[in-house]
Formats: C-alpha cells, sequence, structure tokens
C-alpha cells in the first residue's frame, strides 16, 4: 500500500498544478455513511482566486477529462474519498443529473457534453418560494369560483324563462360537454410533464408552437381581464336591486304585458347606466388593492367569498322546496308540473337592452344568442391551471380539480333548469331579474351578499390569474414588446396587474353585462379549442414524450371538443367569431415578424418531422425520375480565398445558392471543413455552425449548415461525400468557388486539393459546378442585359441547360437570351447537329439560340491571325511554369531515389499529353472570347482531371481556360439525366 500510495500523491501534486477548468469552482462535501443521498454542494470561498496555471503543461486537454480532472481539483479531503461511479464521469444522476433534467431547456439553447463545466450548482437546501397550493385550494376552490359567478344568479332563471326547460337543457349540456370534453384534453397534456406558470399558454405553446401559443394566450389574457369587468358588474347591478336609494341615477322602464290573458303594465326600476360605471370603477379600484397583495391574501380571503356562496345556493335550493311563501308573487307557483309543461317550450322575444321583454325593444333572442350568454357561466375551468406555477403537483391537482369542478356545476346548472322551470310561470321568470332572492330562504338578503360575495370572489380569481398569464407570455422573451410585464420567479407582477385593471375599468365603463359577456365567450372558446387541438395533435402523432399520466383520453374526444367550440363559436355570433380570429391571426402574423425564435418541441415540429420520415420512406433509395429532380446543392463555404474571421461563408455563394433553385424551392448544404482534431475543436464547431446558419438566415436561403473537423480538407470532403444525407435527399451537386488566388497567394497545396475534390465528386457521382467570378456576380437587384452562352462539349445529362433556364427564372437574368454552342468533327455534320440539337432544345421546351462550331474553325481561333497576344503570351507561360515544376519534380524523385511522387501517390509525365491538353484549353479559351466576350455568363463542361497526371497541370489547364473571362461556370454532370423530353 506504501509503494503505491507514494505515486498517487504525486500524481495529485502534479494535477494541481495543472488547468483547472471552471467546476472546480464548486467545492464538493465528501459523502459520509451516514449521509442523506443527496450530496449537499456549496460555492467554493471566492476569496481564493483561481489557481495559476503552470505554463506549457496540459494546455490542451480532451474535453472528455476535463469532467475527470474537475474531480480531482476538488477539496484535499475529496481526494482521498475516491468515488465508485467515477468511470461514468461528473454528471451523476445525484449531483447534476435529476435537477438539469427536471429544468425546461432554453429554446435554440444547444447543450454541449462540457455545458455542465459552466453552470451554477446549488444543490443543498431549496431556495425559499411563496408555500404551494393543492387540489382544494389551488384548482378546485378557484374552478367552483369562476363557474359559480353572476350568470346563474341574475340571468339563469331569465335563460330558462326565454329557451324554455328543453332547450335549456340542451343549451347547459352543449356548454358543458364543451368544457368537460376540453377539461379531458386539459388533464391529458397537464399530466405529461411538469408545468410552469402560464396555465393554458403554457399548454398550448409547448403543443403547438410559440405563435399559436401566443396568439390564443393573450386573447385568453383578455378574456380574463373583461371577465373581471363582467363579475364587478354584476355585483354592482345587484347591489343597486337591492339597495335602489344606494343609486346616484334612476331609470324606469315600462314593460307591457302581452300575455294570453292582458295583464295592465308592470312598472320595472332597472340600474342607471352612469350607477353601474360609477360603483364599477369604484369596486374595480378596490379589488385591485387586494390582488395587489399577492396570492398569500387572496387565498385567504378566497374561502369567505365561497362559503357565503355555496350557503346561497342551499337556500335557493330551500326556498325552492318550501315555495310558494305568505309573501311570494302571483308568478311564483312553487314546484308544479303544470308549470313545467308550461315552460317547457320556448318564447323568444324582444326586449330592451337591460333584458327586461319590450315588443319595440331592439334586441331580439334565439338559441344562438342565448348560448352566447351563458356559456360565460361554464367558462372557469381554466382558474386553477392558470394559477400552475403556484401548485405543488400539478399532474395531479389539476384534472382532479378542474373535472370535479366541471361536473359539479353542469349536474347543477341541469337540475336547476327542471326546478326554475316548475318553479314560477314564464312571465315572472322574464321580469324578476332576482327570481334566486325573490324564492330564497329565509330572506332575499341572503342571495344578494351572496351574489356580490360570488361575483368579487369571481372578479378576484379572473384579476389573479389573467396577470400571472401575461408575465408567463412576457417571461418566454417571444414578443420584446412585451418585456415590461416581466417579473422574477416568486415576485408579484405589479405591471401586469396594472393593465389588467386598466382593460377591465375600461370594460365596465361600458356597463352593459349582455355585450361584454358574448366577447368573453370568445376568448375563451378560442383557448378551449386551442386546448383540445393541441391535445389531438399530440395525441395523434404519439411522439415518445406523449405519455401522459392521465389515461381516460382519446385523440377522437379532442377533435370533438376542439369541433364543438368552433361550431359553439359560430353559433353565437358569424362577427364575434370573425373579430377575435382575426385578432389571434394578426397577433399571430405579428409574433411571426417580429417575434423571438422558439423551439419548445411543439406538435408541429413533431408533425413535420414524421412526414418528413414518411416522404423519405416514400422516396426509397431509387433514382429520381428526371421529371422529379431537383438540385440539392452542396456549397463548399471556405475551401479557399481570404474572408474576415466573422464571415463564414463567401456573400455570393448563398446568392449563387438561391439562383440554382426555381422559385426559392429546393434545400441547399453549407459546408465548411475545420482542420484538427475533433475532442479539441468540436466547440469551435458548433460555434461556427451556429454563425453559418445565422448566415443563412440572414441571406433567406433555404439551405442547413454542417461544419465537419477532419485532420485536412481532402478527409473531411471525403467523408462529406461519402455520408451526406439520407436516401435521395443527398446532396447532387457540389458547389465551390474556383481557387483563383492559388499562384497569386503561392498556395501549393490548392492543386492537389482541388483535383482530389473533383476526383471525389466523379467516384461518389456527384455533379460538380464551380464559379469563376463569384466576387462579380449579381445579386437578386442587380438586372442584367446579354446573352448566357453554353459550350456544350459532353453529354452531362442536361445538367447545363438546366442551370441556364433556373437562371432565366431569376429577377437578375430574366432579360436574357441562351445561345448553345456546340462543336461538330466536320463541315458536313455542321447543319445536321444544328438540327438535332434545335429539335431536342424544342422538346425539352427551352427557347434558345444555337450555334455550332466546327474543328476547323475551333483550330482556326487558336493558330490563324485572330490569336489574341495576351493569350498566346499566357500560354507559353503556362508551358515554362509547368516544365518547371516538372524538372523539379524528377530531380527530387532521382535524388530520393523513388518514383515521380505527388500527395502521395505516383504520377506519370507525358509532356505530349501536357503540350496537347494545354493547346486544347487554349483554343477553347480562344474560342470563347471571340463569341462571348460579352456574355453575362459563359457555361462550360468541367474536363476531368487526366488520370496520373500531377494536380499542378490541371490547374494550369483550368487557368488557361478560365483566362480572360470575367464570369464562367464549370459544370460536370454525372451518370444520369436531369431533364427529360417526355411529359
Amino acid at each position: 500500500m506504501g509503494s503505491r500510495g507514494a505515486p498517487r500523491a504525486a500524481a495529485a501534486d502534479e494535477d494541481e498544478e495543472g488547468p483547472v477548468p471552471k467546476a472546480s469552482q464548486q467545492r464538493y462535501r465528501p459523502v459520509e455513511p451516514h449521509d442523506p443521498a443527496v450530496v449537499q454542494m456549496a460555492p467554493a470561498d471566492p476569496s481564493a482566486g483561481p489557481r495559476p496555471i503552470k505554463p506549457g503543461r496540459n494546455r490542451s486537454m480532451d474535453p472528455r477529462m476535463r469532467v475527470a480532472s474537475s474531480n480531482v481539483h476538488g477539496t484535499s479531503s475529496a481526494r482521498h474519498s475516491d468515488s465508485k461511479l467515477e468511470l461514468f464521469g461528473f454528471d451523476s444522476l445525484v449531483k447534476l443529473g435529476l435537477k438539469s433534467m427536471a429544468e425546461e431547456p432554453a429554446a435554440q439553447t444547444p447543450v454541449s457534453p462540457t455545458d455542465s463545466e459552466d453552470m451554477g450548482i446549488n444543490m443543498g437546501r431549496l431556495k425559499e418560494t411563496n408555500p404551494k397550493l393543492g387540489t382544494l385550494m389551488g384548482v378546485f376552490v378557484p374552478c367552483l369560483q369562476n363557474i359559480l359567478g353572476i350568470i346563474y344568479y341574475i340571468r339563469f332563471t331569465w335563460i330558462v324563462g326565454m329557451g324554455g326547460v328543453w332547450q335549456s337543457l340542451v343549451l347547459v349540456a352543449l356548454c358543458g360537454a364543451c368544457t368537460f370534453l376540453t377539461a379531458i384534453s386539459l388533464s391529458a397534456i397537464a399530466t405529461n410533464g411538469a408545468m410552469k406558470g402560464g396555465g393554458p399558454y403554457y399548454l398550448i405553446g409547448r403543443a403547438l408552437g410559440p405563435e399559436v401559443g401566443v396568439s390564443i394566450g393573450l386573447c385568453f389574457f383578455l378574456g380574463n381581464a373583461v371577465a373581471g369587468a363582467m363579475y364587478v358588474l354584476g355585483a354592482v347591478e345587484t347591489f343597486l336591486d337591492a339597495v335602489p336609494s344606494a343609486g346616484l341615477f334612476q331609470e324606469k322602464v315600462t314593460v307591457v304585458d302581452n300575455t294570453a290573458n292582458g295583464g295592465s303594465a308592470i312598472t320595472i326600476s332597472t340600474p342607471s347606466l352612469h350607477d353601474l360605471q360609477i360603483y364599477g370603477v369604484i369596486v374595480t379600484i378596490l379589488l385591485c388593492f387586494i390582488v395587489f397583495g399577492g396570492v398569500k391574501i387572496i387565498n385567504k380571503v378566497a374561502p369567505a367569498f365561497l362559503m357565503p356562496v355555496l350557503f346561497s345556493i342551499l337556500c335557493i335550493y330551500i326556498g325552492i322546496l318550501s315555495a310558494p311563501g305568505s309573501n311570494s308573487p302571483k308568478g311564483i307557483t312553487g314546484l308544479s308540473t303544470t308549470t313545467l309543461h308550461d315552460n317547457w317550450s320556448a318564447d323568444y322575444q324582444r326586449t330592451n337592452e337591460a333584458g327586461v321583454p319590450d315588443p319595440n325593444g331592439p334586441i331580439y333572442w334565439d338559441f344562438n344568442a342565448l348560448l352566447g350568454l351563458f356559456f360565460p357561466a361554464v367558462t372557469g375551468i381554466m382558474a386553477g391551471s392558470n394559477r400552475s406555477a403556484s401548485l405543488k403537483d400539478t399532474q395531479s391537482s389539476i384534472p382532479i380539480g378542474t373535472l370535479n369542478a366541471t361536473l359539479l356545476t353542469t349536474l347543477m346548472y341541469l337540475l336547476s333548469v327542471f326546478l326554475f322551470g316548475a318553479l314560477a310561470t314564464r312571465q315572472e321568470l322574464l321580469t324578476d331579474r332576482l327570481l334566486t332572492a325573490t324564492v330564497a330562504w329565509p330572506a332575499p338578503a341572503v342571495i344578494h351578499i351572496g351574489i356580490i360575495l360570488s361575483t368579487l370572489g369571481a372578479a378576484l380569481q379572473s384579476l389573479t390569474g389573467a396577470p400571472r398569464l401575461l408575465v408567463a407570455i412576457a417571461n418566454d422573451d417571444i414578443l420584446p414588446v412585451l418585456n415590461c410585464f416581466k417579473a422574477y420567479e416568486g415576485s408579484e407582477p405589479h405591471m401586469a396587474t396594472l393593465f389588467t385593471c386598466f382593460i377591465c375599468i375600461s370594460c365596465v365603463v361600458i356597463g352593459n353585462l349582455d355585450l361584454i359577456t358574448p366577447t368573453i365567450t370568445m376568448f375563451f372558446l378560442l383557448c378551449y379549442a386551442g386546448v383540445n387541438l393541441s391535445c389531438f395533435l399530440l395525441d395523434l402523432l404519439d411522439a415518445p414524450s406523449w405519455r401522459p399520466r392521465w389515461k381516460f383520453h382519446h385523440w377522437s374526444l379532442s377533435l370533438i371538443g376542439a369541433l364543438l367550440c368552433i361550431v359553439i363559436m359560430f353559433m353565437i355570433s358569424w362577427t364575434f367569431t370573425v373579430v377575435s380570429l382575426a385578432l389571434a391571426s394578426l397577433i399571430y402574423y405579428y409574433v411571426s415578424l417580429k417575434g423571438k425564435a422558439g423551439d419548445w418541441g411543439d406538435g408541429f415540429k413533431s408533425a413535420y418531422f414524421q412526414l418528413a420520415l414518411r416522404s423519405l420512406r416514400s422516396l426509397g433509395a431509387n433514382q429520381v425520375h428526371p421529371k422529379n429532380w431537383y438540385p440539392i446543392p452542396l456549397i463548399f463555404c471556405r475551401p479557399w480565398g481570404r474572408l474576415p474571421e466573422d464571415v463564414p461563408c463567401h456573400p455570393k455563394l448563398a446568392d449563387f445558392a438561391n439562383f440554382m433553385k426555381k422559385k426559392g424551392r429546393g434545400m441547399s448544404i453549407f459546408v465548411s471543413i475545420i482542420d484538427g482534431d475533433y475532442h479539441e475543436s468540436a466547440e469551435d464547431a458548433k460555434a461556427v455552425c451556429r454563425q453559418l446558419s445565422a448566415y443563412i438566415d440572414y441571406k433567406q436561403c433555404e439551405g442547413v449548415a454542417e461544419i465537419i473537423v477532419a485532420p485536412s480538407m481532402s478527409d473531411g470532403f471525403r467523408c462529406i461525400v461519402q455520408t451526406m444525407g439520407l436516401g435521395n435527399l443527398k446532396p447532387n451537386i457540389v458547389v465551390m468557388r474556383y481557387p483563383e488566388i492559388w499562384r497569386r497567394e503561392n498556395l501549393t497545396q490548392i492543386p492537389s486539393t482541388f483535383v482530389g475534390i473533383i476526383n471525389d465528386c466523379i467516384t461518389a457521382n456527384k455533379a460538380v459546378v464551380t464559379v469563376k467570378g463569384l466576387d462579380e456576380w449579381p445579386n437578386e437587384y442587380q438586372r442584367q442585359y446579354g446573352t448566357i452562352d453554353l459550350y456544350w462539349i459532353v453529354r452531362d445529362g442536361g445538367l447545363m441547360l438546366l442551370l441556364s433556364q433556373l437562371l432565366l427564372t431569376k429577377d437578375s437574368f430574366e432579360g436574357c437570351k441562351i445561345q448553345v454552342f456546340c462543336i461538330a468533327e466536320e463541315d458536313t455534320e455542321a447543319e445536321e447537329l444544328k438540327a438535332d440539337v434545335k429539335k431536342f432544345l424544342y422538346d425539352l421546351r427551352m427557347r434558345a439560340e444555337v450555334i455550332v462550331i466546327t474543328m476547323k474553325s475551333f483550330e482556326a481561333h487558336a493558330d490563324g491571325s485572330s490569336r489574341i497576344d495576351d493569350t498566346q503570351e499566357v500560354y507559353t507561360s503556362a508551358q515554362n511554369r509547368i516544365r518547371v515544376y516538372l524538372s523539379e519534380m524528377k530531380e527530387t524523385a532521382e535524388r530520393q531515389g523513388r518514383p515521380l511522387m505527388e500527395g502521395g501517390k505516383q504520377v506519370v509525365v507525358n509532356e505530349q499529353k501536357v503540350d496537347k491538353f494545354l493547346n486544347t484549353m487554349l483554343k477553347l479559351n480562344a474560342t470563347i472570347l471571340k463569341h462571348s466576350r460579352m456574355a453575362v455568363v459563359v457555361l462550360v463542361s468541367l474536363p476531368a482531371p487526366p488520370l496520373n497526371q500531377p494536380a499542378y497541370c490541371y490547374m494550369e489547364y483550368m487557368d488557361l481556360l478560365v483566362e480572360n473571362v470575367p464570369r464562367m461556370l464549370m459544370v460536370r454532370g454525372y451518370r444520369r439525366d436531369v431533364v427529360t423530353l417526355f411529359t
């Protein structure tokens, strides 16, 4: 033991002098036998400062080893107790894994294996937060308070009188089915994982994406804010009905009694609009002060509001069973089958703005109008999920609390329809606005108090939930305009509360309860439809992460719920539906334009992914028919040339990639290669990839970025050309810039790399497009006029013809014409070749002028008087450089006693062939300069590198070909057709 301990200690001391990763700034207490399972970790003493790094030692470290070394650089006591799980690395479940898994990853934030080194870890005692709520006080009570609101007390008896018993039953059943199906969908999504604040916004946003989530979330926020105004107006209206002397203004409405018996006119006093406005604003301000006190105060106040409400409902039922009383009006008959029969059918009629029957009234009521009036009475099912950030266990509390509240209130509404329908005559139901108070036991004052407390409690819940919903939207940082509403976790949303109160007061000033309720209905129905569609999409896609604990759901139920919500919206009001959908669409469009990108793993991304997989499988691995062939260019970003460090790609390469697509359709793959070791350069590659992706988005090019780390550019490209893509979605064209600077910058490694890339493309059956004059390539705003000249020398499957047609579809080249140059062996073949090419182009639906050049004229361009002196001088210089290069190569081979080698491969030098190839390029260049000196762009067939010849010679050939041609595309097709003659 002693002999082994000394080297270990020495190694530990030696490691202390090495570089200290960031993770070592955390101090870990060793695990003792009596310790709990959780390892407590506290920040290191900041006064200790960074440890010195010994120069020249261990500067470059494998990222996989940083994790292990971070354990060595802890405290001295930690070094003496080796972990049994050291092999698995630093991120063990006890120390970090479970905590990081419980946190929602930030949108668009890449996570690397070494990111944990930069995390601040505090796994000791959790931060003190506000006390969390259970199912009863966190979900059930808020839902019950919101559902049992003003509609039940002062409008439900009126609805029964107007719609009759059977249509009221249909009304309640329809609304109850809508909310129950929505509650099932809500339960399924809420039990699929941990929830943060935001309630339905959080659920919809994470299921349908940030654009849909924000648009529906803001509409739902408006619905909650406006609902607060409805509850306040209901409380004020009840108060003024109970205490008429409190009104500052008095309005009397005369109602004509048009019953069958013909009664006398009845004068009914209703609260003045100005009284509703004045008292409503005062009550709203008082409620705002309570909301500013925070959730703690509201939770203490909530039972005080709810208990009288439940007691008042009990008093109503006792009063109904004991009716009629001694002081009851004539219209109250008590529970009677005769009265139930008389009230069974509907009796829709006109009313004034206060809802009092008037034959000359401006409002005519029907079933759809009653639906819009009643639906807010069932819209409190989201009250619990709105406070999801304050719940102990969202996955348990939201389903149990929401569904129980929904079922209980729906059953209560159905029972109340029968009781009210059998209690009083239709005239009494329509004219007594507070019939519930009239029949209540022991006195109407009980109901007045219950109504006021019920509506105020519901208003408190709305004014509490709406600001938290707005804060959740703002904290997601999707819309910068909402940044002023952000709030830290655990703090009260004061700015959002002020804004909510402002909206509530604005609606209170309207003062018309029947006008406000349809607006609330639309916003709530829009949210419910979003919840159902979210559950439907997630259930239908059945992604691996979709594992809800709530099993009583099916995608068909969610689909029915969504359709039911939409149908109800249109039944209530086409106008309000169109307005609400238009508002949501405008918000969606605004978020799409101005919002920050966010990826929350929503259902649409999953749908796109599954659709892509199915499409990929349907394409198969067989060759695509020429009619369905699309160019998928592989853009080689920085193979050569000097660009600033912050420019990941030549600015014109993305423009050229767009020119290769018809109407922007198609995908481009932008690739760059980093020389080095993968483990050392992985983080640099990710940073470059993010930079390149941002550049692609900036250039508005449909494409993806890929960064490869390889020992050399040739090795990296060989890896790319073999593995990039899937099935028939592999890149089929390699696009790169011609290395014009190789001789000027004396970059001697470029020839072998350039030739190697072309040979790799030929071996992998990829087309090649090399762009000369990329710096002068026009952008989309620079119009070009002239000709696009094609020198069609070899069969390339029609790729050169297709590229020329794609250029014509762009605004920059739409004013150009195409000229096709062909070379005939004999003069006698020229006319026949011209006719054949014209017929071929006609069948391809391509309009172009065909020009045939014979070999005799081709030779004349180089040997006759038309030879250009500058070109001849370039030709001579190329010959001299090749001779010098070959002589140096031979001398080196003789000196080393080995055959001629270049790039590790044996080469054969045939000087006659070299002169022949140089002469061919000279002739072709002279022909191009004669016919196409003024052409906008020249397309020419790219010759394959001669076998076993030095790459240097091939570069000289190519330099001679492009000499004095400002803009040229050298195109080499592959062993298949990309165009077809047939329909």
